[in-house]
């Protein structure tokens, strides 16, 4: 292994994955307004709440709720400078349908 380090191997970074029991839930934590607030953030890169309501053009309040929600989620992360960001490039789901 030491070997491969030193000739500039790197290990793959892990895969974070988030859970959601059903659909129900899934839609309960990503709604329509927090979908389009993580391609938002993604898009623009870090950014602070009262920038991400003005572009947005929702009230402030309730990006806060999103943010700090997703922020729970573990899909938004807070950096050294107090922006908020989407470490992110995609969501993928997998839904079974009932046997």
């Amino acid at each position: 292994m030491t070997e491969k380090l030193d000739a500039g191997w790197r290990p793959e970074k892990p895969v974070e994955r988030l859970y959601f029991g059903d659909l129900q839930t899934l839609l309960r934590y990503l709604t329509p307004k927090r979908f389009e607030l993580l391609n938002v953030l993604h898009k623009t890169g870090p950014s602070s709440i009262n920038a991400l309501a003005k572009t947005l053009h929702r009230q402030y309040r309730n990006v806060h709720t999103d943010i700090k929600e997703l922020e729970v989620l573990g899909l938004v992360e807070k950096n050294a400078g107090g922006l908020y960001l989407v470490p992110w490039d995609e969501i993928s789901t997998t839904i079974k349908l009932a046997a």
